[in-house]
């Protein structure tokens, strides 16, 4: 009774060979891949050791659900009602600001990144703008004129120039008028911006065969010859006057009127003729 008591409370030996050993006892320091390569064993081998790329490891993720509905990304819309909970800046828009003077700890304690010495570190205005310790500053190095004369009108045109040879490919025909207006409509010039102010130039580039009559501000020496030669009539539009004071515009006029009668008397047309 006793013995049959004993042989139920006490294990049975297992001979089953357990697969799931992790870690084998041996006396072995050198490498087992050499040993198989050397001398191949004429008997299977039993791996013991699981793949542990076949284990499957599936770590548990908790999820916050106000928090990534606030967090989705600028692509994604959806339906979240916004409140006092979820509102808040853009990651990076907000920065903390510089504690100045709250001791070393804080990074500007002392002198609050202003220096030691200096005029730029004591209390006050400090520097105006502009100021370079007493030499000529920049602002007053710089050219001080305007206009043409401090060259930044220098380059602008001061015309709309056209060339006979694209007035003799436009088509016109014998005595018509060429004109600012009449070259708009042909489509030779189209100006737009600041060019819709500026008069018409003749310039001399090409020939003309057609009689026509022309009427711009300017006309080069060239196309002058050019179309005095084909019978062509010229007539120079007069240019925009300049705005002066009534008292200068009286005594231009007085000015004119004098220089017209010493012009028409005797003795001016003798000395003209004389010399």
């Amino acid at each position: 009774m006793a013995t049959s008591l004993l042989s139920l409370s006490s294990p049975t030996p297992s001979t089953a060979i357990t697969p799931h050993l992790r870690q084998l006892s041996s006396h072995f320091k050198g490498n087992v891949r050499a040993l198989r390569s050397s001398n191949p064993s004429p008997f299977p081998s039993i791996n013991l050791c699981h793949n542990k790329s076949k284990l499957s490891y599936q770590p548990l993720t908790v999820l916050n659900s106000a928090a990534s509905a606030v967090q989705e990304p600028s692509g994604i819309v959806q339906n979240v009602r916004f409140r006092l909970d979820n509102l808040g800046p853009q990651p990076g828009s907000r920065k903390k600001a510089k504690r100045k003077g709250r001791g070393h700890a804080a990074g500007q304690g002392g002198s609050c990144g202003f220096g030691m010495r200096g005029q730029k570190s004591r209390s006050g205005p400090g520097v105006r703008k502009g100021f370079e310790g007493g030499q000529m500053p920049l602002y007053r190095r710089l050219p001080k004129l305007r206009g043409i004369a401090g060259g930044m009108r220098a380059g602008l045109p001061k015309y709309v120039p056209v060339n006979l040879k694209d007035i003799a490919d436009a088509g016109f025909q014998e005595g018509e008028e060429v004109s600012l207006e009449s070259l708009k409509k042909k489509g030779l010039i189209n100006p737009s911006g600041r060019e819709r102010r500026l008069p018409l130039k003749i310039l001399g580039d090409g020939e003309l065969s057609v009689k026509l009559s022309f009427s711009a501000r300017a006309f080069s020496a060239a196309a002058k010859e050019k179309l005095e030669a084909a019978g062509c009539s010229l007539t120079v539009l007069p240019g925009r006057k300049k705005w002066v004071k009534t008292s200068v515009a009286k005594n231009l006029a007085r000015a004119e009127e004098y220089f017209a009668k010493k012009r028409a008397s005797p003795e001016w047309v003798d000395s003209t003729s004389s010399a």
